[in-house]
């Protein structure tokens, strides 16, 4: 699976996760044109190429031109990216930052999560880096995220609140179940929008083996005197066990719950949260339930490690009372994405090689639907275009 390790040793924060994004391989024309379906103006967002301790890394920055635009509540963020054209993933991976966000300022300020200000993290470069971390995890098809120990720093940060200790109190909750290290480092290192995006994205617990496909390093603001401020995300595979038909198997946990009660046309919408949040699979089925009412089998496949926050998201989205799992094991092809060129764009295409040495072909959905709109043609124009490109090997 498509997985992603944040190598965080200077920390975090919403520009370095998009400049590492766009070091890593997100096209700078495909950021800014995301980014332009977003209703948000007075802002100019430029990247540049920087030399930290030797190690050359990307740098994004976001210039606001406008003034008066650093508070915003949470519903109006929410509203927001809801009422956008942004892709319907990016949108719900941009949401569920912000949720994340807002549930931690909500228990650190005693407030409900609708009435939460952001004030920081309420400007138009913050609302911009979160988006842009969103583009970028959906570009690259990750499934699962892994972080590396959180160097907490130290001192006190100015705030619209007043001087707060380092972390805020908003990073902490963000990081309930990752690994830290407290005192490690002068100021803040790790932001609330960075804590906000691991939450989202990663998985706490300890990486797997992996096999390294492409390194990015997005460049932070300050100068560190004891480490190179730099974020590194490594893109690769998850290296599971081979078994002796060419297939891997991997340990996943399966997620149920019967509903007969619940308004079927929020199913979609549940369903994206999901995927968004990790969720490897995701399927609704039939089934009669007591007192012969009809209602939906709903299943998410997902690691063990996330558990607990799809568990979570099933019980407040739906009408679901209670949730039960348990532990399966699953085999699957060797996979790999590559784009191809095509009449109408660029595709991303999925190859899945079968044991017995062929290869199942997809061309992204996501991108062909994309590209489809744009240019104003079926969409099974673009998915053969891109399936003739792909097994002519074309890149």
């Amino acid at each position: 699976m498509k997985t992603l390790y944040v190598d965080a040793f200077s920390g975090i924060s919403g520009d370095m996760t998009v400049g590492a994004f766009l070091s890593l391989g997100l096209p700078w024309a495909r950021l800014q044109d995301d980014l332009a379906k977003l209703p948000l103006a007075g802002y100019t967002a430029t990247t540049t190429s920087q030399l930290v301790n030797g190690i050359t890394a990307t740098k994004f920055n976001v210039q606001v031109e406008a003034q008066g635009q650093a508070h915003r509540a949470f519903r109006d963020i929410r509203a927001m990216l809801d009422g956008s054209t942004l892709d319907a993933t990016v949108k719900h991976r941009a949401i569920d930052i912000f949720t994340k966000l807002a549930d931690a300022e909500a228990r650190v300020h005693g407030v409900a999560p609708d009435d939460v200000q952001f004030h920081e993290v309420g400007a138009v470069d913050s609302i911009v880096d979160v988006v842009g971390a969103a583009i970028g995890v959906t570009f690259f098809g990750i499934e699962c995220a892994y972080v590396s120990a959180l160097p907490l720093g130290s001192g006190v940060v100015q705030s619209q609140h007043g001087p707060l200790p380092v972390p805020a109190p908003a990073t902490v909750e963000l990081l309930r179940g990752f690994t830290t290290r407290p005192g490690d480092g002068a100021g803040e290192l790790v932001t609330p929008t960075g804590a906000a995006i691991i939450a989202s994205v990663a998985t706490a617990g300890r990486a797997p083996d992996m096999r390294i496909e492409a390194v990015g390093y997005g460049a932070g603001q300050r100068t560190l005197q004891d480490r190179p401020n730099v974020l590194r995300l490594l893109l690769g595979e998850v290296a599971a066990r081979t078994v002796t038909d060419g297939t891997d198997a991997d340990a996943q946990i399966i997620i149920e719950t019967n509903i007969d009660d619940y308004n079927p046309e929020f199913y979609e919408y549940v369903m994206e949260r999901l995927f968004a949040a990790g969720a490897r699979d995701v399927y609704f089925a039939p089934v009669h339930m007591k007192k012969n009412r009809p209602g939906l089998l709903l299943s998410v496949l997902c690691a063990e490690a996330d558990r607990e926050r799809l568990a979570a998201i099933v019980l407040n989205e739906t009408s679901a009372i209670g949730v039960r799992y348990y532990p399966v094991r699953r085999m699957v092809l060797s996979r790999f994405t590559k784009e191809v060129a095509t009449l109408y764009g660029t595709v991303r295409v999925k190859f899945a090689r079968t044991p017995d040495g062929h290869e199942n072909v997809a061309p992204e959905y996501e991108d062909c639907k994309r590209l489809a709109s744009e240019k104003n043609v079926p969409i099974k124009l673009v998915y053969q275009a891109a399936l003739a490109a792909a097994v002519a090997g074309g890149e």
